[in-house]
């Protein structure tokens, strides 16, 4: 017996499949040539990466895994959105206990001076 599943979720075509995979080529392809030839200094080929990587993940999240405004009632992305704040949250948090924590822990540098 086969058994038959009808999904109504709405599936990418294969032009949608395509854009997506060239994108993610392009968008992979720069940023190696970035590093590779060197034409701007180390932080800005940083920054630049970053920019690209995060453009990247919005290729991925609408090509490939189909998310827009209109999938499930705009449901998925309210939880991306959620999930995006929650991350930043713990990002932020994170940071401020380790910049405190090493203000609030490192001996000063008369100290230093004093130790054995």
């Amino acid at each position: 017996m086969s058994a038959h599943h009808d999904q109504s979720e709405p599936h990418g075509s294969m032009r949608d499949y395509v854009i997506g995979f060239v994108l993610s080529v392009i968008l992979t392809a720069i940023p190696f040539w970035l590093v590779m030839n060197r034409p701007f200094d180390a932080p800005t080929t940083a920054i630049i990466i970053m920019a690209f990587a995060a453009v990247q993940m919005i290729v991925h999240m609408v090509y490939f895994l189909h998310m827009s405004p209109k999938t499930d009632g705009g449901w998925t992305l309210t939880s991306l959105i959620f999930t995006l704040i929650i991350v930043g949250i713990m990002m932020a948090g994170s940071l401020w206990v380790m910049h405190h924590l090493n203000t609030n822990m490192m001996p000063a540098p008369q100290d230093v001076r004093q130790l054995p």
